[in-house]
């Protein structure tokens, strides 16, 4: 495994790869690794001939009082999980590699992201694109592999990859949980021991609200379900919870399809993201 810091040189792997014929799988992700981006990675692996596993704090989605000088980072350790599973090269370039200049030009990520996530995050997603642009234009991979998890990113993704035709497929991995339920994330590490336990008690609400709406078609009855379940099971406070069609995420109507039922929630000071996206049937479909 080759661990990069220069586009340049990254770009050279790549043009010889590309001359070979090979097909390129990129693992975006901020580091501190755990069992959901090597599950990506472990995809990327079986469905590609070189994987590109970015490991990149980016800057530019983090608010004002968010946790970017926080944020945890180990890059020895994120090494040696990828070589685990597979990856061919880590990129880690430094934030002056990947923004050396500032010539003005932004992205705006549109309605998509002024609700769930991007409604407390005010810019977060338009960062979130930067980014993913300058990686998809780095590595120009066959296909860029993504959790489940962050479901409005993803769905954001898709719509930049359609409406600016990026030549490359968006593969969506369901999310990886621990044995009690919860989603696994980086950001777990700062949960206290009574915040752990309470943490579970996020999807259970999920799947407690999914059911009754796969029952009874009620939304409202079905968010208040899973309110109800996180305010007496937890200490926590909900950001948001909210059910909308996928992935458009718009409001759900007659002919919705698919279904994403989202929430995040301040356990402590950490602020947890889960998600459940299903069909009539209960089927949770490839997005």
């Amino acid at each position: 495994m080759k661990v990069v810091t220069a586009i340049a040189e990254l770009k050279s792997i790549i043009k010889n790869s590309k001359n070979e014929g090979e097909t390129i799988g990129l693992v975006p992700t901020m580091g501190y690794l755990h069992e959901g981006h090597l599950t990506l990675a472990s995809t990327a692996k079986r469905e590609n001939d070189l994987v590109v596993m970015s490991i990149f704090v980016n800057p530019t989605q983090f608010g004002p009082n968010e946790d970017f000088e926080s944020y945890p980072r180990d890059l020895d350790r994120d090494c040696k999980l990828a070589n685990s599973v597979g990856v061919d090269v880590i990129f880690a370039p430094s934030v002056e590699e990947m923004y050396p200049t500032d010539g003005g030009i932004s992205i705006r990520a549109g309605r998509q992201s002024e609700i769930l996530c991007g409604a407390s995050r005010p810019g977060h997603f338009d960062g979130v694109l930067q980014v993913v642009s300058k990686l998809f234009n780095i590595v120009e991979p066959t296909t860029a592999y993504f959790g489940q998890k962050d479901a409005q990113q993803v769905a954001i993704i898709q719509t930049l990859v359609r409406d600016f035709n990026f030549p490359l497929e968006i593969r969506t991995v369901p999310i990886v949980r621990e044995e009690d339920g919860l989603a696994k994330s980086s950001r777990n590490v700062y949960l206290s021991k009574q915040h752990r336990q309470e943490a579970p008690a996020i999807y259970e609400a999920l799947q407690i609200a999914k059911e009754h709406f796969l029952a009874t078609r009620e939304v409202k009855e079905a968010v208040a379900l899973a309110t109800n379940h996180i305010e007496k099971k937890t200490s926590g406070r909900i950001d948001y919870l909210q059910f909308l069609s996928y992935p458009d995420l718009s409001d759900i109507k007659e002919d919705t399809e698919q279904f994403l039922l989202a929430t995040a929630v301040y356990i402590g000071t950490t602020r947890l993201i889960d998600n459940i996206i299903f069909a009539l049937k209960g089927e949770t479909k490839n997005v």
